[in-house]
């Protein structure tokens, strides 16, 4: 990996770390490299049950683009693999949390929208700022699914930030915290999340993006079949054993 980001796993929980504080964590050629080798790092890592991406110091979680870099390279338009974007050019079954410490924008808005939760500090602000250096925000698209519309179009059109209380207000935001909070309430929302049934929460995952990809009748079906393996496994039945026997249960994922 590179020395622009950092793999850790603590209790289960994969943290993944943009750590360039002093460029506003933006997304060098460097650190887009190591965030691609970390998420496939986590996918491989059976130790790893959640993933959590943040960035280092107070200032900002990622500022986006090197403007700089793409300046240099005369980019134009992004290759599809530019940056990670789970589900799109990488895929992720496992859940993400993004822990914005700072400022999100633009490319670290996309990071942000791309987790499945976000915990967000009092601190933190979030921009789509592309409209204000002549470059775009296709990434965006999916925006609409997640807070209201006309909120999603005023931040594509103005570029203007949102502070993290508004963001927690319509719901970009799961959990709003202190800044000297924040490590410890993303830690506590990743364990919640892997002390339960592990095919439980995979099939729940792949649900929850039903509706948005195929018209209701069909989202239905394909959510039985998706839950069908894990009504008839192992962990099922031990978790109503375990239920009965009022101890905890033992998942084995199978």
């Amino acid at each position: 990996m590179s020395d622009a980001v950092r793999y850790q796993v603590c209790d289960g929980v994969a943290w993944l770390t943009i750590d360039c504080p002093e460029r506003r964590n933006c997304l060098s050629k460097a650190v887009r490299d190591g965030l691609f080798d970390g998420v496939r790092r986590f996918n491989s890592d059976d130790a790893a049950k959640v993933l959590v991406l943040t960035g280092a110091g107070e200032k900002a979680f990622c500022a986006g683009g090197d403007l700089e870099e793409m300046s240099q390279e005369q980019l134009a338009i992004p290759p599809i693999d530019y940056v990670p974007q789970f589900g799109r050019n990488i895929e992720v079954a496992k859940p993400t949390i993004a822990a914005v410490n700072g400022a999100a924008f633009a490319g670290g808005f996309l990071l942000a929208q791309t987790c499945d939760l976000c915990v967000a500090s009092t601190t933190a602000t979030f921009a789509i700022s592309e409209v204000k250096v002549g470059r775009g925000s296709p990434w965006a698209a999916p925006l609409p699914a997640m807070i209201p519309r006309r909120v999603a179009m005023e931040l594509v059109l103005t570029g203007a930030p949102l502070t993290a209380r508004r963001a927690h207000e319509i719901g970009f935001v799961n959990v709003l915290t202190e800044p000297d909070e924040l490590r410890e309430r993303a830690q506590e929302l990743a364990l919640r999340i892997a002390a339960n049934a592990p095919l439980s929460v995979l099939a729940g995952k792949r649900t929850m993006g039903l509706s948005v990809e195929y018209p209701l009748r069909e989202a239905f079906e394909r959510a039985e079949e998706i839950w069908a393996p894990v009504y008839t496994s192992m962990d099922a039945q031990e978790g109503m054993a375990a239920f009965a026997a009022k101890r905890a249960p033992q998942w084995r994922g199978i």
